[in-house]
């Protein structure tokens, strides 16, 4: 997928107010729209232009935006990246998927579906919320989630200043993250929304987790890879583990091979039907330091001659 500059498909400046984005889009407009253009490339640089303007002309997809930084180029490959959109607050302007797949893969990979959030917040009937609700996604520690916490988290609202260029309003809230919250699930802060004439509606909070060094989240599972030594997994052996709750005790079965994988019932992230902890093994033979070290590599090739690791591949060497 190919990153798109829309400032420079607009022949804009990145701090350019909204007013030069509009006259900019109106001038080019005219000058591709494919029933008067004579340009080759018109119907293209149309889609192109609408797409652009699409996301510029709105100060909460520009923030969004900008938020990937200017060190991009045109045409360079991209996928976004974990949590590029975290930390801001958009508004409940819908924005639906339908309207994503209209541009392209790059628009729809930041714009599409989950872009501002959503109104599952869990439980309760839907209300008719006295102001505008408000969408926030937000970055945890696995860690959170297996025992609860209060985290003090910071939001930016994208905005324009007066002379129309982009602005955000800050803001730090104390969130209580519940224990057992999984990734997409929602936090309701009753009243933190936007205001409107009967009060204020509601902020809802998309919790994702943020990259651990460790552990892989899959809905309520967790992954882990185990590095062991060789004699570990021929003979058999009791090692720790690490888990986001705490290190435990592992039995390695005798004969295991690289890629085995142990099951950790209900040791995944916790609810009323927890989750579990799979423990895949990988053997890491230790290094051949010293002329000690590789005698010994030499005496084991010897003792195991007959052994082919690649036999299962049909090489005899």
């Amino acid at each position: 997928m190919e990153f798109k500059d829309y400032y420079a498909i607009m022949g804009v400046a990145r701090d350019a107010s909204q007013d030069e984005i509009k006259r900019a889009y109106r001038k080019l407009a005219r000058k591709y729209h494919p029933d008067v253009s004579k340009e080759k490339d018109a119907e293209t640089r149309f889609k192109d232009l609408g797409e652009a303007y699409e996301v510029l002309k709105d100060p909460e997809k520009r923030a969004a935006y900008d938020r990937l930084g200017s060190d991009w180029k045109a045409n360079q490959e991209f996928r976004p990246p974990p949590g590029w959109n975290a930390g801001f607050e958009f508004s409940g302007r819908d924005f639906s998927a339908e309207d994503a797949a209209r541009y392209s893969d790059f628009f729809e990979s930041l714009f599409g579906k989950g872009f501002n959030g959503g109104h599952s917040a869990g439980g309760g009937a839907f209300r008719h919320p006295p102001g505008e609700d408000h969408h926030a996604k937000v970055l945890i520690d696995l860690e959170d989630a297996y025992t609860g916490a209060v985290r003090t988290l910071t939001l930016q609202a994208p905005g324009v200043d007066a002379q129309g260029r982009p602005a955000a309003r800050e803001r730090t809230l104390n969130v209580r993250i519940p224990k057992g919250v999984r990734p997409r699930q929602h936090i309701r802060l009753a009243g933190q929304g936007g205001q409107g004439h009967g009060g204020h509606g509601d902020l809802y909070l998309e919790i994702e987790f943020r990259p651990h060094p460790h552990y892989r989240v899959d809905g309520a599972d967790v992954h882990l890879d185990l590095p062991i030594a060789p004699w570990e997994a021929a003979l058999g052996a009791t090692v720790q583990a690490p888990t986001p709750d705490g290190k435990v005790d592992l039995k390695i079965p005798p004969g295991s091979l690289p890629g085995r994988k142990l099951r950790l019932k209900g040791r995944g992230i916790p609810g009323k039907t927890p989750g579990d902890l799979y423990v895949t093994l990988q053997i890491v033979p230790p290094p051949a330091a010293d002329d000690r070290d590789r005698d010994f590599y030499r005496d084991m090739a010897e003792r195991f001659k007959s052994f082919n690791p690649r036999a299962r591949l049909g090489v005899t060497s």
